[in-house]
């Protein structure tokens, strides 16, 4: 890949925590990736709009409000909508294990709860994004 990863971090719903996101966003940064931080209380429109505007390889969304079940799928709907299921879509937060593998089976490609390593985030956005 010749430019560096372009990677959207999103607050979708009413979620008011962006404490952890904005270390991701800053450590995604700092390991060479253009990061877009889109801020809190994004609508899923307003994340699919930043995404096609920014022309990004992938999307963090960061959900600690127990949402993710209503947000991710129509997030991941929106993408389609607008021709850009190609976006590599991943997904932090507070997630039980069951509905973390609901979230892949519906297209979401990696999922990380409070106190992943965020090397592990970097290695594999570099993983899948050049592949």
């Amino acid at each position: 890949m010749g430019r560096p990863i372009r990677i959207v971090i999103a607050k979708p719903g009413l979620d008011g925590h962006d404490r952890g996101a904005k270390i991701v966003a800053r450590s995604l940064r700092d390991a060479g990736m253009e990061v877009i931080y889109t801020g809190l209380h994004q609508t899923p429109e307003q994340v699919v709009a930043t995404v096609v505007q920014e022309d990004a390889d992938a999307v963090g969304l960061s959900i600690l409000s127990g949402a993710h079940m209503t947000l991710v799928p129509r997030i991941i709907e929106l993408l389609g909508a607008e021709g850009a299921n190609d976006t590599l879509v991943i997904v932090g937060g507070t997630i039980r294990a069951d509905d973390a593998d609901a979230l892949r089976a519906m297209g979401v490609a990696a999922v990380y709860t409070p106190g992943a390593p965020v090397d592990d985030m970097v290695s594999f956005l570099e993983g899948a994004v050049t592949a």
